[in-house]
């Protein structure tokens, strides 16, 4: 971050400096200028959220069901999500490409989302957690009359926060971070993410390292933002978990 702030010829000094002597923000002015950083932001934001938001509310439910509902196959189906959490994503991308080809959704928002809106290891996480919650209120409520989906919103999911809070920025994370599934899907330059762009802009500005380390700054500031804002939630939903 210190070094974003430097002037082209002091990042390239010798010996490097801690400290810029010459404070300047031309590295992200000549950032934006030169690239359409903009688009690229906006895109990462709606695949980031999205993202988010089907995960924090498809994979609470599934956990749910797995921790509190009685139905055959439970242990099979849930084993299946464990063995699913152990296939690395490149054995199935090739799979996964060739299904979002033939549904038409090439370069869509929809194509990059759709494979990831329900993680196994979301599964995994609020399973382990909701399993905690006293069965007890669970039973009161279904005594006094209500339905799993009243159940699932009015009292299992505000107890969840610190899961969900880390559920959440694991997710984001994982989205903002993702390079490989978005350059493989995204074929136009209105539909990169930040990575994306950013990689095919380092590669026409291979000697401008003012500009990489400014690009490199924005991709990640989002992140430590969010894990500053929801960090007590985070450690919670770590203990609480059993996550190593």
């Amino acid at each position: 971050m210190l070094a974003s702030f430097k002037p082209e010829g002091e990042i390239r000094q010798n010996p490097p400096t801690l400290l810029p002597a010459e404070w300047t923000t031309s590295n992200y002015t000549g950032l934006f200028e030169r690239m359409n950083m903009g688009t690229a932001f906006l895109n990462s934001a709606i695949v980031a959220i999205a993202l988010v938001v089907a995960n924090l509310l498809l994979c609470s439910m599934v956990g749910y069901a797995f921790a509190k509902l009685r139905f055959r196959f439970r242990n099979t189906l849930f084993g299946l999500v464990m063995v699913q959490m152990m296939v690395p994503a490149i054995v199935v991308m090739v799979p996964q490409f060739v299904l979002i080809a033939k549904l038409g959704l090439v370069n869509t928002f929809l194509g990059i989302v759709l494979p990831f809106i329900v993680a196994p290891l979301g599964i995994f996480m609020m399973r382990q957690f909701i399993a905690d919650i006293p069965d007890e209120l669970i039973q009161a409520a279904r005594v006094d009359g209500a339905r799993e989906f009243r159940i699932f919103f009015s009292i299992v999911l505000p107890l969840c926060r610190p899961a969900l809070a880390t559920l959440g920025l694991i997710t984001f994370m994982t989205s903002w971070n993702n390079f490989l599934w978005p350059a493989v899907v995204a074929q136009s330059e209105d539909m990169y993410t930040l990575p994306v762009a950013l990689a095919i802009f380092s590669n026409a500005q291979a000697t401008q390292y003012g500009l990489l380390i400014a690009g490199a700054v924005v991709v990640v500031a989002p992140i430590l933002l969010l894990f500053l804002f929801l960090q007590r939630y985070f450690v919670q939903g770590i203990a609480s978990t059993g996550l190593k």
